[in-house]
Order: C-alpha cells, then sequence, then structure tokens
C-alpha cells in the first residue's frame, strides 16, 4: 500500500519546516512516505488505493469524499497509536480544545487527538459545544458575511472556552483563536515541542495567501 503525506495549504504557508520532520516520523513506521503538495482541490492523480495522511481536516473530508480509490488518515490518528513515539511533557497543563468544524463526523480524529494530548500530559477542559457537537471557530463564514461580523464570531466561539490556553488542529483556527483573544496552541507544534505563532492572522490577508497557494499547488 502506498502512503503520502499531505501537509495541506495552510500548514506550508504556516510552518513548511514541519512537513519534512513529519516525514521523519512517518518513516520510521511505514518506510518511504511521499509528500504530496498537489491541493486536495485539485485532483491528486494518485494510484488507487493510496492512503492520504493528513493534518487538515479539510483535506481529509475532500480526498475520502471527492476522489475515488484514495483513502484517508489524519496524522493524528498515526502518532496516536504509535505507542514508541517519544512526546513532550506539558506537565499537566491545562488546555482547552476547539474541534475542527470538518470532524464533526469524525469521532475517530477527537479519540486520537485527545489521546495524544494525555500522552503528553495536557489536562484537556471541555467546552460546552464539542467533539460532533462543535461550533466553528468563525473562519468558515468568511466570504459570506462582513469581516468584521466574522471576527465577532471568532471572539465570541473563543471566549465560550473553558481556558485561555486552546488545542487546535486548524491552521485557521489558530487565526481566529488569536483574534478572540486566546492563546491558540496547534496540535503539532505541541507534538513537536515549538510555540504556536499566529503570524499573519487577519482575514482578508490570510484568505488571499491561501488562495495563491491553492491556485498555484
Amino acid at each position: 500500500m502506498t502512503h503520502v503525506f499531505a501537509p495541506g495549504c495552510a500548514l506550508m504557508l504556516y510552518k513548511p519546516s514541519h512537513a519534512e520532520k513529519v516525514l521523519g516520523l512517518l518513516g520510521d513506521r511505514f518506510g518511504e512516505v511521499l509528500l504530496h503538495l498537489t491541493c486536495c482541490h485539485h485532483d491528486p492523480a494518485l494510484p488507487f488505493g493510496t492512503t492520504v495522511i493528513n493534518t487538515c481536516a479539510g483535506c481529509d473530508r475532500r480526498f475520502r469524499e471527492l476522489y475515488e480509490g484514495v483513502s484517508t488518515i489524519s496524522l493524528w490518528e498515526v502518532l496516536a497509536s504509535d505507542e514508541t513515539l517519544s512526546l513532550p511533557d506539558y506537565r499537566g497543563a491545562r488546555m482547552a480544545i476547539q474541534d475542527a468544524c470538518p470532524t464533526r463526523t469524525e469521532p475517530r480524529v477527537h479519540e486520537a487527538v485527545r489521546r495524544l494530548l494525555g500522552r503528553m500530559n495536557i489536562e484537556v477542559v471541555e467546552p460546552s459545544a464539542t467533539r460532533e457537537r462543535a461550533v466553528c471557530c468563525g473562519d468558515s463564514f468568511y466570504g459570506e458575511l462582513e469581516v468584521e461580523a466574522v471576527k465577532t464570531l471568532m471572539r465570541k466561539r473563543a471566549e465560550s472556552m473553558p481556558a485561555d490556553d486552546v488545542v487546535v488542529y486548524c491552521v485557521s483556527c489558530v487565526k481566529s483563536t488569536h483574534i478572540g483573544g486566546r492563546t491558540p496552541r496547534h496540535l503539532l507544534d505541541l507534538v513537536l515541542a515549538e510555540q504556536t505563532d499566529p503570524q499573519e492572522f487577519e482575514p482578508d490577508a490570510w484568505h488571499a495567501r491561501l488562495e495563491e497557494y491553492i491556485a498555484a499547488h
């Protein structure tokens, strides 16, 4: 079976160095894993039977639903099931969690994310709307509402979090959580013992970068 790793457009804009680090982790388990940089909005032209390992919940859904012969698994599932993986110890740090919108129908992802956090000694504090009931961070309304209305939704969602530090596993959630006044902690940053940097977070600028990257890949 062929495995490829699709980091997704957002992660490649955020921290492209993460892709090579993840490839190293995956190679220890699967042997050679190829890097797949074709955006999930375009035909991936992958061999029948390919498994796409991904970090982006939107990529997971699109690869799985749109392209015949392609199966998916989230990086979080792969890492959570690897008992030999050495992970940082956050010594009981208390963090809320924002589940990505496209995972609402994917309890496998919710469970894997929480297993990983538990193995890193992070105390997860669940918001009232979580897992299958998770509420969008606000970013998915970009393009449908005025930007200030989108940012109001972001602030509302962030304010509902029961801890200042908020674990996210979507780069757009990093931006919205920061706009909402909370401290985003991207799951891959936690795994790799790095700080999460919101970088360019204004919705217009961020989405312009995404669209440009998608068109080029």
